[in-house]
């Protein structure tokens, strides 16, 4: 088995089959529903801060019942209750069952313990590979939230008329903000401690992205 950090460093690129080229961390949305390109910054730290720890948190928890052999199936049930968004949640089945495809290719004896839950969304299939591999809970939480920065900063860039240096730095700004995430999920193991955080405006632009008949990405 390949060292657990290379793993995680093929998980977050970006260049991986798994969708994410169709997703915009709902900055699509945002942007046609008046968001101010200036506050994307802002804006990622309110991912952060809600809905990205949800998703950290149910990977984490995934991960911790995957390599116990716990109920996945509560654990995505946790997570859907926590996604009050009917627009997200179809958006993170998606990303799932593209990333169980991969999976299921890449990393066959992964996936087993999946088939208890239908159309399971992407972190708790991320978080039953992490479990597989050997990454840590840490690192994982670490992973999804990293990807969440660069999916909605990478989605700026081709939405909006903005110069790549200074999105870099938009993504520098944001780590500390990627490692409060961690500090918060790390240790969680049940499906109860998943936390339980709203986004109501974010969530709204996804509702009125997933209705718009013109957009760029998926979600």
């Amino acid at each position: 088995m390949p060292h657990p950090e290379l793993l995680m460093l093929m998980l977050a690129d970006a260049r991986l089959p798994v969708a994410g080229h169709t997703q915009s961390g709902t900055l699509e949305g945002a942007l046609a529903n008046g968001l101010d390109p200036a506050d994307v910054p802002a804006y990622l730290r309110s991912r952060l801060w809600g809905a990205i720890r949800v998703e950290a948190g149910t990977a984490v928890a995934a991960r911790h019942a995957a390599r116990g052999g716990a109920d996945l199936a509560g654990v995505d049930r946790a997570w859907a209750a926590r996604t009050v968004s009917p627009a997200l949640r179809d958006a993170a089945r998606l990303q799932g069952q593209a990333l169980l495809r991969l999976a299921v290719r890449v990393w066959p004896g992964a996936v087993g313990a999946l088939e208890v839950v239908t159309r399971p969304s992407r972190s708790t299939v991320l978080g039953t590979l992490a479990g597989h591999l050997d990454i840590g809970a840490a690192s994982l939480a670490r992973l999804v939230a990293y990807d969440d920065v660069q999916t909605v900063c990478a989605a700026a860039l081709k939405l909006v008329p903005l110069d790549p240096v200074v999105v870099t730095g938009w993504v520098h700004d944001a780590l500390d903000h990627v490692d409060d995430v961690v500090r918060a999920v790390a240790d969680v193991q049940t499906p109860d401690e998943i936390p339980a955080v709203a986004s109501p405006q974010i969530e709204a632009w996804a509702q009125a992205h997933a209705g718009s008949s013109r957009r760029l990405f998926r979600a």
